[in-house]
């Protein structure tokens, strides 16, 4: 059976380039932010739970922030407003935000 194309004990689950809706679970978006977490970052999976910090815990810096937002614009299809993000602290804090944007389109702390 050949391996996948994703080289370590990760292997993603879901197709990263779909994108989140509104009607996805909380679940759902934190697999989702997960597997963001490990591509972009090389985050061991392992760390990444609903209560780890994301400067203390995962390594995430300030420029590494604005990627996952990038990232995160991509695949909500929204605009996530920097303001906003700059409260997230946590990955639970990030899940809730997207699990927040609504139907209409509207951006996170618009």
């Amino acid at each position: 059976m050949p391996h996948p194309p994703f080289a370590g004990p990760y292997t993603p689950m879901l197709d990263l380039s779909s994108r989140l809706s509104h009607m996805d679970s909380k679940e759902e978006i934190h697999k989702r932010l997960s597997q963001v977490l490990v591509e972009l970052f090389e985050i061991d999976p392992a760390k990444i739970t609903p209560e780890a910090n994301l400067y203390q815990d995962l390594g995430i810096d300030s420029i590494d922030a604005i990627d996952l937002l990038l990232r995160l614009k991509e695949i909500t299809g929204r605009k996530i407003q920097p303001e906003t993000f700059k409260n997230v602290r946590t990955v639970g804090d990030v899940t809730n935000a997207i699990h927040a944007l609504d139907l209409s389109g509207a951006a996170i702390g618009s």
